[in-house]
């Protein structure tokens, strides 16, 4: 932990923060000198994260929650209360995604679980958080979006559908409580190495080389990579912006 961090002393919420993105996160975050709430559906691999975070010194406390259900992300939000004495930032990076089958194809049910994890998911954890940050006077939420939410990418179409609905999600949020001090900002997150994409490699090996040949780095992102962005949009230090779809995505948009 450092008390020079870009998050010294801040309580944030992560959300998918067992394994991939939001994990490397939590361990980023907490060198930053950050105060933790995890959350993530799947308890033993939660633990594990906020084991290494409390082996190097930093502050975590889990909670098992599923940012599907309204509930759970109330109660997320004030297990940081609870622990921290508030809530100054949020890093909603719960997700879920599917490929390789064609829209006429799919069912109902594949259509509801992506949509609920990614777009329900951040508009619950949202409502949860800003009711909280209302009472401090302000804070920043940053969203796990992707260029699946600027451009169609080869994944599914709910899942395209579902991170346009976060950018659209988090500008709208900025604009709504920019007087009250809340910034919102998503992420548009290029091909990453988490264990989501290593399910979509596994079912369609072929989508490897688009998801890194479109990047003009050419090379899928380490996990750690796009938790750094998150932590400069989560800290003081990126005050004047917010509304912003941030790409992290070694330059695939920018072709």
């Amino acid at each position: 932990m450092s008390d020079r961090g870009l998050l010294h002393g801040k309580s944030v919420v992560i959300t998918g923060a067992s394994s991939g993105i939001g994990a490397a996160a939590a361990q980023l975050f907490a060198r930053e000198g950050a105060r933790l709430t995890l959350a993530a559906r799947r308890k033993d691999r939660l633990q594990e994260v906020v084991g290494k975070v409390e082996a190097a010194g930093g502050r975590a406390t889990a909670v098992v929650a599923d940012v599907t259900r309204a509930d759970d992300m109330r109660a997320v939000a004030q297990a940081a209360v609870d622990a921290y004495g508030g809530l100054h930032a949020a890093f909603n990076n719960a997700g879920w995604t599917s490929t390789g089958t064609p829209m006429h194809l799919m069912g109902d049910d594949e259509y509801d679980r992506i949509m609920d994890v990614n777009a329900r998911g951040v508009w619950n954890a949202m409502r949860a958080q800003i009711a909280v940050m209302l009472g401090r006077g302000g804070g920043a939420i940053v969203n796990t979006s992707s260029v699946a939410g600027v451009r169609a990418t080869g994944a599914s179409a709910p899942y395209i559908a579902a991170k346009h609905a976060v950018i659209g999600l988090s500008k709208a949020a900025a604009d709504e409580y920019a007087e009250q001090g809340i910034r919102v900002n998503a992420l548009v997150v290029g091909s990453t190495r988490t264990e989501l994409m290593q399910e979509v490699l596994t079912a369609t090996p072929a989508l490897l080389k688009p998801f890194t040949e479109r990047a003009i780095q050419r090379r899928l992102a380490a996990p750690e990579e796009v938790a750094q962005t998150a932590a400069w949009l989560c800290s003081d230090r990126s005050s004047f912006t917010t509304g912003a779809a941030v790409p992290v995505d070694g330059g695939w948009t920018a072709k």
